[in-house]
């Protein structure tokens, strides 16, 4: 397990979303991330989860939401990894699997993307 510190890690997160290229981060409506220490507890080793109705899911009714989340989760993550470039390199990829969600790219698609 890679040792990071929740600022660090926070940091790492930050520096992912900053590397969406502009024009699709613009396009992003209504949606917070956030850090959490630990996955949910029936997916523990979890890394990341959206939740939330995709933009190509929503309706005039959808108007007025709560804003979707996008969670990435410190201590699974830190689990996977080896160094901490790699603990970059893996919340890299689960902030872009996670926002591919939020713009309605299923698992499935991702996987046949290469983001699997």
């Amino acid at each position: 397990m890679v040792e990071m510190s929740r600022e660090d890690f926070e940091d790492a997160v930050r520096d992912a979303l900053d590397s969406i290229p502009p024009e699709l981060g613009e396009l992003m409506d209504n949606v917070v991330v956030l850090v959490e220490d630990d996955g949910p507890e029936d997916e523990p080793a979890l890394l990341g989860l959206y939740e939330g109705t995709p933009l190509t899911e929503r309706t005039d009714a959808w108007f007025g939401s709560l804003p979707d989340r996008i969670t990435v989760f410190r201590n699974p993550t830190l689990a996977v990894c080896h160094d901490r470039a790699e603990v970059v390199e893996e919340v890299a990829v689960t902030v872009v699997h996670e926002v591919a969600h939020h713009f309605g790219i299923d698992d499935e698609r991702l996987e046949e993307l290469g983001w699997d």
